[in-house]
C-alpha cells in the first residue's frame, strides 16, 4: 500500500474521531472566538503534538498485539461490547447531560500551546481507538507495521486532527446557534460514530470465525 493511501487512512480515521463536538474542538472554537484565530491555532497545535505521540504509541502497541493473535481476538470482542455500550449510552441515556463548563481563561499564545497539550494528554481515548483501528487496517491489508507506514499513518492522524480543529476554529461562529451544537445532538453524533466502529468490529470478528 502506498504511503499516500496510508497517510489518508490516518487522516480520515483521526478526522472521524474528532468530528463530534467535544472538549478539544469546542475549546479550540471558544478560544478563537474570544481571543482570535492565532491563539486557537496555537491551542490546536498543542493538541496535535500530543495526538502524534499518542497515535505513535498506539501503533507500536498494535504491532505488539498483532504478534499475539489470541490477545487480539479477546480485545476485539471486548472492544465490540464496549463500543456497543457506549453507543447505547450516548443514543439513549445521555440526552440530558449538562453542557461542558467553559475553561479558565489563558492569555498567552505559549500558554494556549501548553493548554492544548494538557487537555490532549487528559484525553487518552485516541490511544485505544487508534490501536484498535490500526490493527483493523492491517487485518484488511490496507497498511503494515513497517516504520515508514507507521510514521506516515501517525502524521496523517495528526494532520486529520488539526484539520478538524481548524474547521471548528473558522466555522464555529456560523454553526454555534444551530441545533447541531446542542448537547443532545452532540451525544447523538458520538453515538453514531461509536456505532459505526462497533459495526466494523463486528464485521472483523465475523471474518475471522
Amino acid at each position: 500500500m502506498s504511503i499516500t493511501v496510508i497517510f489518508f487512512l490516518g487522516f480520515f480515521v483521526a478526522l472521524i474521531g474528532v468530528i463530534p463536538p467535544g472538549l478539544l474542538n469546542m475549546t479550540a472554537a471558544r478560544i478563537s472566538l474570544k481571543e482570535g484565530a492565532g491563539r486557537g491555532i496555537m491551542f490546536s497545535t498543542g493538541v496535535c503534538i500530543v495526538v502524534y505521540i499518542q497515535t505513535y504509541v498506539a501503533a507500536i502497541f498494535a504491532r505488539y498485539l498483532s504478534n499475539h493473535s489470541d490477545i487480539v481476538e479477546i480485545l476485539q470482542r471486548v472492544a465490540f461490547v464496549i463500543f456497543v455500550l457506549i453507543t447505547i449510552y450516548f443514543l439513549v441515556l445521555a440526552s440530558k447531560q449538562s453542557e461542558l463548563k467553559q475553561e479558565t481563561e489563558i492569555k498567552s499564545k505559549h500558554g494556549r500551546l501548553l493548554h492544548g497539550m494538557l487537555l490532549s494528554v487528559i484525553n487518552v481515548f485516541p490511544i485505544p481507538y487508534q490501536a484498535y483501528m490500526t490493527i483493523t487496517l492491517v487485518s484488511f491489508g490496507w497498511m503494515d507495521f513497517e516504520k515508514l507506514s507507521i510514521v506516515t499513518y501517525v502524521t496523517g492522524a495528526a494532520t486529520g486532527t488539526f484539520a478538524m480543529l481548524y474547521f471548528y476554529i473558522f466555522f464555529f461562529d456560523k454553526i454555534k446557534d444551530r441545533r447541531f451544537t446542542s448537547q443532545k445532538s452532540m451525544n447523538f453524533s458520538i453515538g453514531i460514530i461509536t456505532g459505526l466502529v462497533a459495526l466494523i468490529t463486528f464485521i472483523n470478528i465475523l471474518r475471522e470465525l
